[in-house]
């Protein structure tokens, strides 16, 4: 792991994932000073692109990019743009995801959409309903965020974690910018901070569609992981991620490699990957719109 996240040391000056960096902030910026011109759905829909392309722009600033200054590259990510997700805790999550061999498990796999069996069979009904509600794309984009909400505040909530200095030092941090952030975007723009929270819900939606079906249970660990050749307006949103496969392969690979990469290789990456492919989003939304993609058991054993 720590040999591809260390692959690039000696590359030259990321001028792609800077302009994408000059592009996040600036259009972010241009859309709340359009709101204060022009109150309207048009700025609300240009902050929602905004804040899920951001998420997409924090993963690369996790996986060291673009620079090998970690300091440098969370000062970059530490923004609440998104609103929900300190920065240190998406980064401690997505590096723990990306141990292959454990990938989908509940409860091992921080990124796993999946419940155990067991404990599956004991949810109410309604719990069942929502949980496989959830593995269709209406679902996905309605009901997961708030899943994900849930699930990040709730140990907010336990006296112990506040105990922790590393814990508190992150949180403290995070609600203290995210205040700083609000009352500047009121005070400015007049956009209520109770708007962008709630459009801060569509980001999230927009940006947790990307892995709506991005891994499934397997026993080969590289059939787990999707490639999806999606259109460009998707690849640039979620800066390449769709051809999943080959990050987790290279995870120190900067995204605008990625593309290269898949094309020089494909047949090897489709075999390796157990042909778990997509020819893009719009056809599996609309296909699974309303019907699960799979349960949301998780069936396959360590």
């Amino acid at each position: 792991m720590e040999s591809d996240l260390t692959a690039h040391v000696d590359r030259k000056i990321e001028w792609p994932t800077w302009l994408v960096i000059l592009s996040t902030y600036t259009g972010w910026l241009g859309s709340l000073a359009w709101y204060a011109h022009t109150p309207s759905a048009g700025p609300l829909v240009a902050l929602v692109i905004l804040g899920a392309w951001y998420m997409s722009l924090q993963h690369e600033l996790v996986h060291r990019h673009p620079t090998q200054n970690e300091s440098l590259n969370r000062a970059l990510g530490l923004l609440p743009m998104a609103v929900w997700y300190p920065f240190d805790v998406y980064r401690d999550s997505h590096l723990a995801h990306h141990r292959d061999e454990l990938l989908t498990f509940p409860g091992i796999d921080p990124e796993s959409n999946y419940t155990e069996p067991d404990d599956y069979a004991r949810f109410s009904s309604p719990y069942k309903f929502l949980l496989n509600a959830q593995r269709t794309s209406i679902g996905r984009f309605l009901i997961t965020p708030a899943f994900s909400i849930v699930n990040l505040l709730q140990p907010l909530t336990q006296l112990d974690n506040w105990r922790n200095a590393a814990f508190r030092k992150t949180w403290l941090q995070h609600l203290t910018l995210l205040v700083v952030m609000l009352w500047a975007i009121e005070l400015f723009t007049g956009l209520s901070a109770w708007l962008y929270v709630f459009i801060s819900y569509f980001m999230l939606s927009l940006a947790f569609m990307r892995s709506f079906y991005e891994h499934r249970p397997a026993a080969n660990a590289m059939h787990r992981i999707v490639i999806n050749e999606a259109a460009w307006p998707m690849r640039l949103l979620y800066l390449n991620n769709n051809v999943h496969a080959v990050h987790h392969e290279s995870p120190g690979l900067p995204w605008y490699e990625i593309p290269d990469a898949y094309r020089q290789e494909r047949e090897r990456y489709l075999q390796e990957n157990g042909n778990f492919f997509f020819p893009g989003y719009l056809r599996l939304f609309i296909r699974h719109a309303i019907r699960p993609i799979d349960s949301a058991r998780q069936m396959t054993r360590l």
